[in-house]
């Protein structure tokens, strides 16, 4: 299962059913579970563990160190769940210390298609697809089920909610609630994530509560924390509408708004 021209280091774990295609490079301190695919040309960098059944393609590039300036070679992780896809060309660099904490993380059942890159330090959650060339820089949080078009760019230190959709060639500058739909460069709040929500088999009554839970800090003219306060007993009669104001109440960067607010 492993071809001839791969290189393996003697301290790489490599679980059942392993398959390593030509001219590949795992480095030291990586670790694959059971039946990973590793095409071609492919190079994996530890400290680094990649979960069941992942699937990694041609010319991929998984685990380097961060180019960031602060970084000073000190030791950092990667971890990728089971059953998640990289496509040819991705890029997703391990964690560091300075500002950081130290390993990056990628969930299982994710999509990663052609080129996209996942920065130091990044939490994606599980069942994120990123289309073509989308973009994390480090320290980025993303939800599940978070939807990623073509090109997206999101800086630094942004959160990203669960079931949200950011529209190709979007550069996201502030944080993204939960269930929201955003687009533009920079990116304005178009409004709830409505067909997300129907694909995952959200009752009609659930996408209700969220429309009104998204006119309290939307549509208002209330600040953040009026519309937290307001949405208190809410969020204690539902999980979702819960998801949507903590989402809000973390931000730290503050929340992406309508047109007219850029």
């Amino acid at each position: 299962m492993i071809h001839a021209s791969a290189i393996v280091d003697p301290s790489a774990k490599l679980g059942a059913g392993v398959r390593i295609g030509p001219w590949s490079i795992i480095g030291p301190g990586v670790e694959l579970a059971d039946n990973v695919d590793v095409a071609s040309h492919v190079i994996i960098k530890g400290p680094c563990r990649i979960g069941e059944g992942v699937k990694i393609y041609q010319f991929a590039s998984v685990g380097e160190d961060t180019p960031a300036l602060a970084y000073a070679g000190e030791a950092s992780t990667l971890e990728i769940g089971a059953h998640t896809i990289i496509r040819e060309g991705v890029t997703i660099h391990r964690g560091m210390d300075k500002g950081g904490i130290g390993r990056t993380e990628v969930g299982s059942h994710c999509l990663l298609m052609a080129y996209v890159h996942v920065g130091h330090d990044c939490i994606v959650g599980d069942h994120v697809i990123m289309a073509n060339n989308a973009s994390l820089a480090g320290h980025v949080e993303v939800g599940d089920y978070a939807n990623f078009g073509g090109y997206v760019g999101v800086p630094q230190f942004r959160k990203i909610g669960a079931f949200t959709h950011i529209a190709a060639m979007s550069m996201v500058t502030k944080d993204v609630p939960a269930y929201m739909t955003v687009s533009g460069n920079p990116a304005f709040a178009v409004g709830m994530n409505t067909e997300g929500m129907k694909r995952r088999g959200y009752s009609s009554e659930t996408i209700d509560l969220l429309k009104q839970a998204h006119r309290t800090v939307y549509r208002k003219g209330l600040r953040v924390s009026e519309a937290i306060d307001e949405l208190a007993l809410p969020r204690q009669q539902s999980a979702e509408v819960e998801r949507f104001v903590a989402s809000v109440e973390a931000s730290a960067k503050g929340i992406i708004r309508g047109r007219s607010n850029h």
